[in-house]
């Protein structure tokens, strides 16, 4: 996953997959989003994490998803 937008290691956030880079969590996005806020709140709140990253992810995630429903 060297590429990814994501990463995990057990040294960063005890392993919780963070932006790559950063120690802002991946699932602080999807709580963003859950809650109705947008993309540029999340961004606000995290100027750590650029808008290419949080695409990224939302990409990979799709990405996935298309393959479980394959």
């Amino acid at each position: 996953m060297s590429n990814s937008a994501i990463s995990r290691s057990p040294n960063v956030m005890g392993g919780t997959p963070v932006f790559t880079g950063t120690r802002v969590p991946i699932e602080t996005l999807f709580d963003y989003l859950e809650e109705g806020e947008s993309i540029d709140d999340f961004l606000e709140g995290f100027p750590g994490v650029t808008r290419e990253q949080v695409i990224a992810v939302l990409e990979e995630a799709r990405s996935k998803v298309a393959k479980q429903a394959a």
